[in-house]
């Protein structure tokens, strides 16, 4: 035994979620429909923003990049989990855990920046509506989705670099449904000091940062909403956030439980069902969310769903 946890090794196998066969079965279809559903959910929001000249807005704009995002971000992880149910082969190699824990963890960092950047959008919108336009124009939209993909991809290229440096002995069983840094860690038979301290300091960076910006935010658009005399328009002025409020407390909830709880809290059960919530559930959920509290959105989408009989007709 020994001797096998000193083997370096370059192959993992994902553990997943090991049950009988036939709850194999219904766990791939279960992950398969949400899989496609929030693929379809969000390239119907990209579709509706970019064909739509209604939603050529700064808020609409960052949705857009969000429902992209969210995409890809499932993508990463729920596409080998899927092939795991498939196949009794559940390796993966060096170079695809490095891949998805480079995507997995540059996704994460760049929703963190990109939902603050959002909280910053609305901060402008409701406390300096005359000078809107002039503030969040085309240019400074671009600038701040570019720096957004642009933090999240260079912070996951620091993490991924020092965790690389590592050496990993075998058995080299990861007990997770796609490659984490805590379970990479875990296998790690060298010394992690460096590759703990840049993730953990980096980790802080990317989730006080923007959460400091998004409280500040509200901070200013509460104080903004109460000054306001009428409560049809304070309550108007509100519904504008509702949506994206709902979208923070969801993601950000799972995110600080997962990397800032206390160490003494440690479950890999626990850690994959609150993983299910901001990796799969949260996709899932933000399209719906964002849909049924916009009335912007829902007249579109329900004018696109009633023109398609219209269409379909004239086709024939």
């Amino acid at each position: 035994m020994i001797q096998e946890n000193n083997t370096h090794i370059h192959e993992f196998i994902l553990l997943g979620f090991p049950t009988i066969t036939e709850l194999q079965a219904l766990l791939f279809v279960i992950f398969l429909t949400v899989y496609l559903l929030t693929a379809i959910e969000n390239i119907v929001i990209i579709t509706l923003v970019i064909r739509h000249p209604q939603l050529h807005k700064p808020m609409y704009f960052f949705l857009g990049h969000l429902a992209f995002l969210e995409a890809w971000y499932i993508s990463v992880t729920v596409s080998k989990l899927l092939v795991n149910f498939l196949v009794k082969n559940k390796n993966i190699s060096f170079t695809g855990r490095r891949a998805q824990l480079y995507f997995f963890i540059a996704l994460v960092c760049t929703e963190c920046v990109l939902l603050a950047v959002m909280a910053y959008d609305r901060c402008v919108a409701i406390c300096n509506l005359l000078h809107y336009t002039v503030i969040v124009n085309h240019r400074v939209c671009v600038h701040l989705a570019v720096g957004s993909w642009l933090v999240g991809f260079l912070m996951s290229l620091l993490k991924v670099f020092f965790i690389s440096q590592l050496s990993f002995c075998g058995p080299g069983v990861i007990n997770h449904f796609y490659c984490d840094i805590s379970p990479l860690l875990n296998l790690s038979c060298t010394k992690q000091l460096v590759a703990e301290m840049v993730d953990f300091v980096l980790a802080l960076l990317i989730l006080l940062i923007p959460l400091s910006v998004i409280v500040i935010s509200y901070m200013c658009i509460i104080s903004a909403i109460v000054s306001v005399p009428k409560a049809q328009n304070r309550k108007k002025a509100f519904s504008t956030c509702v949506s994206h409020l709902a979208v923070i407390i969801i993601f950000f909830s799972a995110t600080l439980f997962m990397y800032a709880r206390p160490r003494g809290i440690h479950s890999l059960d626990l850690n994959k069902l609150v993983s299910i919530i901001y990796t799969i559930v949260t996709p899932v959920l933000n399209p719906f969310i964002y849909c049924l509290r916009n009335q912007e959105v829902k007249d579109i989408l329900w004018k696109v769903v009633a023109a398609l009989p219209r269409v379909s007709a004239s086709d024939h």
